[in-house]
């Protein structure tokens, strides 16, 4: 499909409308801040954004309240973001284990920042509620490789946040479906 142009007049060909647009938007500024008093930049990072309720900031991984990773590695997180930002590794769990009855944890976890479009997707598909979007909007960093955040610094963001769900705890997971004690 081709779209044609509009043709431009003398007027709009001379961009002065537009020049003078900017001059007004100035003028503007330059009124609040010296007349009125009314500072138009922010002093940041003294001042700081009031974060409105459901902003979506930088995404990050949460633990139950025994400390216990939530991620199973289910890895629709990974499937589901659209830049391809957040990589999995799945691991398995011991048979030996006391937490042998959950399938996988992540051996690995790695969420781009760099690659991140702050869209939410990730937390929305998330079954277990492991991942989380923080409020925090400032990120900074002097390399690539510090804007990968792996699964250790995932959490140290994350922290924990209880819930419901005890699939970590054999015993407590089968009174929660109903089969009483093992």
């Amino acid at each position: 499909m081709i779209v044609e142009r509009k043709k431009l007049n003398f007027w709009e060909r001379l961009y002065i409308p537009a020049v003078i647009g900017g001059f007004k938007v100035t003028a503007r500024h330059f009124i609040k801040s010296v007349f009125k008093r009314q500072p138009v930049t922010m002093q940041y990072p003294e001042e700081r954004w009031v974060v409105p309720e459901g902003y979506r900031g930088a995404p990050y991984l949460v633990k139950d309240q025994e400390g216990n990773t939530k991620c199973v590695s289910c890895q629709l997180c990974e499937f589901v973001c659209p830049p391809k930002a957040i990589r999995i590794t799945p691991g398995g769990i011991a048979e030996d284990s006391a937490h042998a009855h959950v399938e996988k944890a992540p051996r690995e976890f790695e969420i781009d920042m760099l690659r991140c479009i702050y869209c939410g997707m990730c937390q929305e598909v998330c079954p277990e509620e492991a991942i989380w979007l923080q409020s925090q909007y400032s990120m900074t960093g002097y390399s690539r490789e510090e804007m990968v955040n792996n699964k250790a610094r995932l959490y140290e963001l994350g922290g924990t946040l209880p819930d419901e769900h005890f699939k970590w705890d054999h015993k407590k997971a089968a009174e929660e479906r109903g089969g009483g004690h093992h």
